[in-house]
């Protein structure tokens, strides 16, 4: 017997997560793949292929795709008609029919949080940026703009302005804080000495830098000055983000969260405030891209939102 199902896939940087669904939401398959950036992956296509290869036999039966979501970072910019064409693809390698539509991870992450038409998302992990997303599109965005112009609040922003902070209070710029030596520890180096943090530090990459955050924000619930003030100002800066991303919000509109920084923790906890106090809800927290994706298919398949409720209510 052939069952009518969609396909989701989120395509990230170090795994790819594939999901097989039937139209009234319930979870068949699932499958996981190689990393799929496009820009820093060894062989995105393959790990597509991988990733939708292992979900279909997890299904277990004959299955007819009704409609299918890649969920890939960059796919709404420069980068569309490279993850289309990595998409389709790895699709036809995979030996399906017909071919997936390409969505962006900002439209797949608010979708995995809320089965709603219409919304805004709030991503705070490595990078940073907010959106408004109606049917699946993103129609307006703010920041995004990689740690060197921009993702304020993000991981990395905060793990470099605890570095700034540390470098400052050696040098006398600031004011002493335990960053100095938390940092320092976090990075297997004596603290107290700004040409080691140098030498360390430059020789990583920036997303790497984002693993600092956690000793920021733990700095900052145990009551350190300059911690709290670095997760004061992250937090300002995400909801600054949201409101030019939603300048004008109707009352009761779903917001997704996701990414680490808005997990928990000191930023996640004034964040959360603010949105409680400007849109009148209270935030929903994203689940696994995959499910997002998914949901999407079915809502391009004409399942009802039902289904992509029941799909993402449902236990990981």
């Amino acid at each position: 017997m052939t069952r009518e199902v969609v396909i989701g896939v989120d395509a990230g940087g170090t795994a790819t997560r594939c999901v097989v669904v039937g139209l009234d939401g319930e979870l068949l398959g699932r499958g996981t793949g190689g990393g799929a950036n496009q820009f820093s992956s060894p062989d995105p296509a393959a790990a597509l292929e991988g990733a939708v290869r292992s979900a279909v036999r997890d299904a277990r039966g004959g299955i007819a795709v009704r409609a299918a979501v890649f969920g890939m970072a960059g796919a709404s910019a420069a980068g569309r008609a490279r993850a289309v064409e990595t998409a389709r693809g790895a699709w036809r390698a995979a030996g399906l029919h017909g071919e997936p539509r390409v969505s962006d991870d900002i439209a797949v992450a608010f979708a995995s949080g809320s089965a709603a038409a219409e919304g805004a998302v709030l991503i705070a992990g490595t990078g940073a940026v907010a959106a408004s997303v109606r049917d699946g599109v993103v129609v307006r965005r703010c920041d995004g703009y990689g740690w060197l112009l921009g993702d304020a609040g993000s991981a990395v922003w905060i793990g470099l302005e605890g570095l700034r902070a540390a470098l400052a209070a050696v040098d006398g710029r600031g004011g002493p804080t335990v960053l100095t030596e938390r940092l320092a520890d976090a990075l297997d180096i004596a603290p107290g000495d700004p040409q080691e943090v140098i030498r360390v530090v430059y020789a990583r990459r920036p997303a790497e830098l984002g693993a600092l955050a956690p000793e920021v924000t733990a700095a900052a619930t145990g009551g350190d000055t300059e911690a709290a003030r670095i997760c004061e100002r992250a937090a300002e800066r995400l909801l600054e983000s949201l409101a030019a991303a939603v300048p004008d919000p109707a009352p009761g509109l779903p917001v997704v969260f996701a990414g680490g920084v808005l997990a928990a923790g000191p930023v996640a906890d004034r964040v959360r405030a603010g949105v409680r106090a400007r849109f009148g809800t209270e935030p929903l927290s994203a689940a696994d891209g995959a499910l997002g994706a998914a949901g999407l298919a079915l809502r391009g398949a004409g399942a009802p939102a039902s289904a992509h409720a029941r799909l993402i209510a449902a236990p990981s």
